[in-house]
């Protein structure tokens, strides 16, 4: 177990019952998987990037408290965005009260709005399209496919990205990532900014649509790296937010088990989620995680814990207290 420092020792003392004591509850369950030697999946959805997750997230993989990430593709760019972009974003406290004129001159200004925070189009996203544009273009001609977290992989390691870095790098969670090689599963990476991107460039002819791998390859890149990593105890799952970034990973499990017959492969060790999703009209993202049984995704005596509450502020509590701070 990790000494802890002031904020988890707050948590612990004020922390007591209702939300907050799922929190200490499912932090303390998270520690205990890692002590018994499984591994951990963190999943994001949400911006959780442009939150500045990074600021914690980027420590727990450097520490290992983390073994493979699933994310939307915008929770991929946008670190990028703010790691290289940061010091023109636009912060408008004042939201709530925009009206549809206003959001039309962020609009004409060049900032897309996401909630609080407004990314700037020329300063992030023109910039990290020009730089992944050579390297799609550098595996086309070389006859080379990659999946969109490895061609972000190349963009950071290769070091050209670097004299615009705006934030200090070690509160980059993928440039953590890429100089961890961690396995990152991206699904529906073609609902992304980059994503566009990447289409209009394959309209125009130029580059292919198959340079970049997509979903299916992404579950069979899952079902290998499950299978070789859970052993006979099975993988956390720790799962920010609802939506595909969620669903997609977890349904690894039942698909080895029903669809490949791989009955000795274990299920997920460990649940907890994140959401303030209402279980209301089949909403997937608010089901409760007993649901995920008859699924085949948890066992009965499954650790399984929701906090129905704002991830912005749980998430960097949790990992604070798994981090020792």
């Amino acid at each position: 177990m990790t000494n802890k420092g002031p904020i988890s020792n707050f948590i612990l003392d004020h922390y007591r019952h209702f939300n907050a004591a799922s929190l200490v509850d499912a932090a303390q369950a998270y520690e205990d998987q890692l002590d018994a030697g499984h591994k951990m999946m963190i999943t994001m959805a949400g911006a959780m990037s442009t939150a500045e997750l990074g600021r914690s997230l980027a420590e727990m993989i450097r520490q290992d408290k983390v073994h493979i990430i699933s994310c939307t593709g915008a929770n991929l760019e946008e670190d990028i965005f703010n790691l290289v972009a940061h010091s023109h974003y636009k912060r408008v406290p004042n939201y709530r009260d925009l009206s549809p004129e206003e959001e039309q001159e962020l609009l004409d200004q060049h900032y897309n709005r996401v909630t609080d925070t407004c990314i700037p189009e020329m300063e992030a996203m023109r910039r990290i399209e020009d730089e992944l544009l050579e390297v799609w273009t550098a595996a086309e001609i070389a006859d080379e496919r990659y999946f969109p977290h490895e061609f972000f992989y190349q963009l950071l390691l290769s070091g050209r990205l670097e004299q615009h870095y705006e934030i200090d790098p070690k509160n980059s969670w993928l440039l953590a990532a890429a100089e961890k090689n961690l396995p990152i599963i991206v699904p529906g990476w073609e609902d992304s900014t980059c994503g566009n991107f990447f289409a209009a460039h394959c309209i125009q002819g130029h580059t292919l649509p198959e340079t970049v791998k997509g979903g299916i390859e992404y579950m069979i890149y899952l079902s290998e790296w499950y299978e070789e990593n859970a052993g006979e105890i099975g993988v956390g799952f720790f799962q920010i937010g609802g939506g595909i970034a969620g669903d997609f990973p977890i349904c690894v499990v039942p698909m080895l088990h029903q669809d490949l017959e791989q009955e000795s492969v274990p299920v997920w060790s460990y649940f907890c989620q994140i959401s303030d999703s209402t279980t209301s009209y089949g909403s997937y993202s608010g089901a409760v995680p007993n649901e995920k049984i008859t699924w085949g995704k948890l066992a009965i005596d499954t650790p399984k814990f929701i906090i129905e509450s704002d991830a912005t502020i749980v998430a960097p509590l949790i990992f604070a207290y798994l981090l020792g701070w």
